[in-house]
């Protein structure tokens, strides 16, 4: 048994510490082999890559169009992310329309070589605007997961690639030229292409690719455990880059928040926003710009493509190490009020913390767009989970992040730190672990 305390908050209005029953455990038994859980991807994270972008076309006459100078910068800037997170990354050059237009893979080591599931968007906006909503959405989405696949340090069961596209507005030559450049028999290995081409439209819906029934599952039985009714995209089928791979026989699936189809008034009802306006209203227009992205639709939709990786991709895991440290003690969160934590003290461990220290979390709250959660560390650093958001109105957190925590020292005190910055809704923290 470990030794725990539960914060509870104090009358100056921080959290002040209080002895909890010693009901968790530190299990050292060698875990077996489960699906791994795929981490929640910061939405903050993927605004930060679209904050750049739009800063690359303000900076590049107002767009990232292919042939433009603000489309091989916006490729420069996600292939540094890569090249820093442990990528092999390669720039694939074409022509079309008289201009040399590229396309960027990465790839991470591991994984069956003869199993590859590729996960791509397009990069390029049209020439009248920054298309921060498309793609930047879909572009940087692909990114911070692709990155997320970097921090957990993945060993996965098939080999991943990630691909950015360029031209697809000039009708999909970047991803048909990467297509038609495979052999046969390395077309022959692709276990699935994921799309994702628009996933943060100003008055969204929820769309999923029906292309291939086992892809189309996985997305939908997500949607479902988080209490969000999806439909079959249409409006965008076969006019994006999942097509060249879908006509080379590859199974594809994605995901499409919506253009400028207008929204029904059961689709309102459905998801919310605006009946009678488009998804998009900006689409292909100069206000496609950093503002014209609802947050809930691109942190919902980011959570499902790292959901569909790991599902389809990373497969069968052990737990590093395999020893668990929970505390199950219930901690209640007041509304609107001060920071609350939860403790535990890790013991037996010797050096610093791994780069990819899973925090399991499961919080029950009733609008869980309130919440800010942090882990706090034994030297007192504190890593940001998760951010409050005005407009994630689903309820409770119940997840797994993955940080790196390796300059921690293993053992002491652990924290799980949790503040609702709202009013009107309450919860509390029902349990949480670390997993080393």
């Amino acid at each position: 048994m470990v030794g725990l305390i539960v914060a509870i908050p104090g009358a100056a209005g921080a959290a002040t510490a209080a002895p909890a029953a010693a009901r968790s455990t530190a299990s050292t038994t060698a875990a077996a082999p489960t699906t791994a859980a795929a981490p929640d991807i910061p939405v903050a994270n993927v605004k930060a890559h679209l904050g750049q972008l739009q800063s690359i076309a303000t900076a590049n006459g107002g767009n990232r169009a292919h042939g433009r100078p603000g489309y091989r910068a916006s490729l420069d800037y996600i292939k540094g992310k890569l090249d820093a997170a442990g990528f092999t990354t390669t720039v694939q050059q074409f022509t079309t329309s008289g201009t040399t237009g590229y396309n960027l893979i990465a790839d991470w080591p591991g994984g069956d070589p003869n199993q590859i599931l590729m996960t791509g968007a397009h990069l390029d906006s049209v020439s009248a605007g920054p298309g921060i909503n498309d793609n930047g959405s879909g572009s940087a989405a692909v990114l911070e997961t692709a990155l997320a696949v970097s921090r957990a340090a993945a060993k996965p069961a098939k080999h991943l690639r990630f691909g950015w596209w360029g031209a697809e507005e000039l009708g999909m030559r970047g991803s048909q030229y990467y297509v038609s450049r495979l052999a046969t028999t390395e077309r022959a290995k692709f276990s699935g292409y994921l799309n994702f081409d628009m996933v943060g439209s100003p008055n969204p819906g929820y769309f999923v690719y029906d292309d291939d029934r086992t892809i189309e599952s996985v997305f939908k039985d997500y949607y479902a455990s988080v209490n969000i009714p999806t439909e079959i995209e249409t409006e965008g089928d076969g006019r994006s880059d999942h097509a060249p791979f879908k006509n080379a026989g590859i199974a594809v699936g994605g995901l499409f928040s919506g253009a400028d189809y207008t929204k029904t008034a059961a689709q309102a009802q459905k998801w919310g926003g605006t009946a009678g306006q488009p998804f998009d209203r900006c689409y292909h227009r100069s206000c496609d710009t950093s503002s014209n992205i609802n947050d809930t639709a691109l942190d919902r939709n980011s959570d499902a493509i790292a959901h569909a990786v790991w599902t389809l991709g990373v497969g069968s895991t052990t737990p590093p190490g395999g020893t668990v440290f929970e505390n199950t003690d219930d901690v209640p969160i007041p509304d609107a009020g001060a920071a609350v934590t939860s403790s535990v003290t890790v013991s037996g461990r010797t050096g610093n913390a791994p780069s990819a220290l899973q925090v399991g979390v499961d919080i029950k709250h009733t609008y869980r767009g309130d919440l800010a959660i942090d882990l706090v560390g034994p030297s007192g650093r504190a890593y940001r989970l998760k951010n409050s958001s005005g407009s994630d109105s689903a309820a409770n957190v119940i997840t797994t992040y993955t940080v790196d925590a390796s300059t921690e020292t293993a053992d002491g005190t652990w924290q799980l730190r949790v503040q609702d910055l709202g009013p009107q809704d309450t919860g509390y923290i029902d349990s949480w672990k670390l997993t080393f």
